[in-house]
């Protein structure tokens, strides 16, 4: 039986856990934060995700999560009107099909369905790795030393994991010109399965209301030449950064600065993607943000994962060593996660029109998908056949 450490216990790292324990692996999953983290904004399961998570029972449950966003409105910079319209045509997701859930419902469903039947070390991380030709001795920052026959990592775009065995992440962080700043905020305005998004040339801010509540997601986003690396580890710099940018602006804005300067669930990064020239190095591999984050702008961050996950299990569970397995996750699922990523640049220009014309554009461009019917699809989403 093969010793394998996951490095993450968000969405990807739980689902190669499962996957591999159910092809005979032993499987232990670290995790720095102290349990499995709950709230967070939603995200989306679509295409050939949909497949993995049926093949892993989970669908019902996930269907009882499902959202249901019923509408997302587009203002101008006035608070005016542009139009409403059903999330899907934006997405071009397919409605009765795709999910919407709460991150955080995912997240505890993928935990609940392996925590009996693989090891969670939480409250800690890796430190070290050597990895020698017969395994891979794995230091962590609680000072335990152990041994594994694989390493994979599946802790984000920041991924400390692939920096220990392919460098520093500047080298494939592909910044898509953005900034944003997530937290929950007061629901005002009586909000209710819906989102509003309030746009003007290179900033843009949006509430989203996951169901009935008190409470609502609420995002300040900007276009920015370069990312505020001194920024990242400073939270106070993060919030002065956003204050400045969104000074002057109309709508809900001044008191949605006023919020996220107090809040004590603030989530500031930007928007990009990871490059990777290869996803694995000796008996370390890399799955979903890590090896291929393809931005929030694209929507499926969450099924890349998915489905990432299953391909790497069954490719280990197949091939006769790990290289050659490593080597068939990557012939096979690269060109899927390459379709999706390129969607990046189509999201941009639904959600942050960099100039007056651009907004002009978008502007018709919404208006013309009132009418749009939800089961056009898009083909990204499924270009990945599963095999059994």
């Amino acid at each position: 039986m093969h010793r394998v450490l996951v490095s993450g216990a968000s969405i990807a790292g739980p689902a190669l856990a499962y996957w591999l324990h159910r092809h005979g692996f032993e499987v232990t999953v670290v995790e720095k934060a102290a349990g499995v983290r709950g709230g967070g904004y939603p995200i989306d399961i679509r295409g050939t995700a949909i497949e993995v998570v049926r093949r892993m029972g989970l669908l019902p449950r996930l269907r009882e999560a499902h959202i249901n966003t019923e509408r997302l409105t587009f203002l101008n910079p006035d608070g005016s009107l542009i139009t409403a319209i059903k999330p899907d045509a934006v997405v071009r997701g397919v409605e009765g099909h795709d999910l919407e859930i709460p991150r955080g419902d995912l997240t505890g469903i993928l935990y609940g369905t392996v925590r009996d039947d693989v090891e969670f070390l939480f409250g800690d991380s890796i430190d070290t790795l050597d990895d020698r030709p017969d395994g891979v001795d794995v230091t962590f920052r609680s000072g335990v030393q152990r041994t594994f026959d694989l390493v994979v990592g599946a802790d984000g775009l920041h991924s400390y994991t692939r920096g220990l065995v392919l460098g520093p992440e500047e080298q494939y962080h592909r910044y898509l010109g953005h900034c944003f700043a997530g937290f929950t905020m007061p629901n005002d305005l009586g909000l209710s399965h819906e989102g509003v998004t309030w746009c003007e040339p290179g900033r843009g801010a949006a509430l989203y209301a996951v169901r009935d509540g008190d409470r609502v997601h609420g995002f300040l986003t900007f276009d920015r030449a370069d990312p505020p690396y001194d920024a990242f580890r400073d939270p106070a710099a993060q919030r002065d950064l956003v204050a400045s940018v969104f000074e002057g602006a109309g709508w809900q804005i001044p008191r949605m600065v006023t919020v996220m300067r107090a809040a004590d669930d603030l989530f500031f990064d930007v928007v990009s993607q990871i490059r990777l020239p290869r996803w694995s190095a000796g008996r370390v591999a890399l799955v979903g943000d890590a090896a291929y984050a393809p931005s929030f702008l694209t929507g499926q961050g969450t099924s890349l994962g998915l489905a990432g996950a299953y391909m790497l299990a069954r490719a280990l569970a197949t091939a006769p060593d790990h290289a050659t397995a490593f080597a068939e996750y990557e012939r096979s699922t690269r060109p899927f996660v390459e379709l999706n990523q390129n969607l990046a640049g189509e999201g941009s220009s639904v959600l942050f029109p960099a100039t007056a014309e651009a907004l002009a554009a978008r502007n018709v461009m919404l208006r013309g998908l009132t009418a749009m019917p939800a089961e056009a699809a898009r083909p990204e989403h499924s270009a990945l056949v599963l095999p059994a």
